[in-house]
């Protein structure tokens, strides 16, 4: 039921309902004309404005259905655009049958009662389609008969309101046709509670997204065999660029741990030599004569091998006070 109009089927037959639609517009045009060239003169220039913004306006929603129709089902897309032909016929019909002699304002009461048939044609329209969705949530073969039959029931139920609208004036309905109309109406309403009753006791609840069992369990990957860290860093997070000194392009040099020589950034040398790439490993090197200059101890709040951060800049050296301008 929820076949979309895209469909090459769906679209052929949203494509026919068109065609349908266009050859119902031409019709209705030529019988209206034909109805002014041999039908009496009494009222036909009201008549005949009325026709035309009848025609207008089916025309307007015929083509706004058509920039619709995409984004809708094709089953609801062709009843939308017959719901719209059967309201261009009954509104034809009303604007030109004979009025009774000594009527008056019969034009105004048939204006409203062609707005109610488009409430009763809109309103079955949209029961419809919001029964469908109702009933698309949960489908067994209970649901599937009352489904269809209440659906049926709707559509005669808005026909048999219709009808006396449209012949009232010509045909008196006896006390029976009424008793119908109620007990249809009586049935649509039961069919209509039953399947939403039915999805609230028996469909499927949707799952609520839960939370994860602990935090990080999913952020976090973990963390190597060889990595003493307390934790590892987070998946997504972006590599963070290795620190330099302070001209901000000059990289620090690396300790034997991995972890930047912030010692060379204070005194401007490495506290241990740098082998070339591919040298042995500090650790495995002999330790050189002539050593550089002494570094000064590294400050208390170094920060951790995992979480390198840029140091603030050491602060300028004390100069003396410039001599007093005479």
């Amino acid at each position: 039921m929820s076949e979309p109009i895209t469909a090459p089927r769906s679209s052929k037959i949203f494509r026919a309902a068109i065609w349908v639609a266009i050859g119902a517009l031409i019709a209705a045009a030529v019988v209206c004309v034909v109805w002014v060239l041999i039908g009496d003169s009494n009222g036909i220039v009201g008549r005949a404005f009325l026709t035309i913004l009848l025609l207008a306006g089916f025309a307007g929603i015929s083509i706004l259905e058509a920039s619709l129709a995409s984004r809708r089902p094709a089953w609801f897309a062709l009843a939308s655009i017959v719901s719209w032909v059967a309201a261009l016929i009954i509104g034809a019909f009303m604007i030109w049958m004979p009025e009774a002699a000594g009527d008056y304002g019969v034009g105004a009461e048939r204006f409203f009662k062609f707005l109610l048939i488009l409430l009763i044609l809109q309103g079955a329209l949209l029961h419809i389609r919001l029964y469908a969705k109702a009933f698309a949530r949960y489908q067994t073969t209970f649901t599937s008969i009352v489904t269809y039959v209440t659906m049926g029931l709707v559509v005669i139920l808005a026909i048999m309101l219709i009808i006396p609208l449209m012949l009232e004036e010509f045909i008196e309905f006896r006390d029976i046709y009424w008793r119908v109309l109620v007990s249809v109406a009586i049935l649509a309403a039961v069919g209509t509670a039953l399947v939403p009753l039915v999805n609230a006791l028996f469909a499927p609840k949707k799952e609520r997204p839960q939370a994860a069992a602990a935090y990080g369990s999913q952020a976090y990957p973990a963390a190597s065999q060889n990595d003493g860290a307390a934790y590892a860093a987070p998946a997504t997070a972006p590599a963070q660029a290795w620190p330099t000194y302070a001209d901000g392009r000059t990289p620090l040099p690396v300790m034997p741990d991995g972890s930047p020589d912030w010692n060379a950034y204070y005194t401007g040398w490495p506290t241990y030599p740098q082998q070339p790439y591919g040298a042995a490993t500090p650790d495995a090197a002999p330790a050189p004569e002539a050593a550089p200059l002494a570094a000064p101890p590294a400050p208390e709040s170094a920060p951790a091998a995992s979480e390198p951060a840029i140091p603030p800049v050491p602060p300028l050296p004390d100069l003396p006070p410039a001599p007093p301008q005479r």
